[in-house]
């Protein structure tokens, strides 16, 4: 499955849209790591606990995107983009979405 987050995919021709995609996560804050994080904030820097979570949220957002693209028969997920938005004081969603399509490879166009 190609997953890009430009219209097109170098090489292939978009033959049909299959339409709109997309995956989420909701995640929450943890006490173990909000500790971690707050001592962490106090000195500045990076927040490894916070990355990892949000790295999490991504991947399992993307891995269900695609999951819905397969399930209509598509070869790529064009137009990625990903979007979060805090639900509740301590938990954010996570959502990817893009459009699924069927590619036809150039090189097959011009040689039938």
């Amino acid at each position: 499955m190609i997953v890009a987050t430009t219209d097109e995919v170098s090489g292939q021709r978009i033959v049909r849209t299959l339409g709109l995609v997309r995956g989420n996560s909701v995640r929450g804050r943890h006490l173990g790591r909000d500790i971690m994080a707050a001592l962490r904030n106090l000195v500045g820097g990076e927040i490894p606990e916070y990355t990892k979570l949000i790295a999490e949220a991504r991947e399992q957002a993307l891995d269900r995107m695609v999951a819905e693209a397969r399930e209509l028969g598509a070869d790529a997920v064009v137009a990625v983009r990903f979007s979060t938005a805090e639900l509740t004081r301590g938990a954010a969603e996570l959502l990817a979405y893009g459009t699924a399509v069927v590619l036809l490879p150039e090189a097959l166009e011009k040689a039938s």
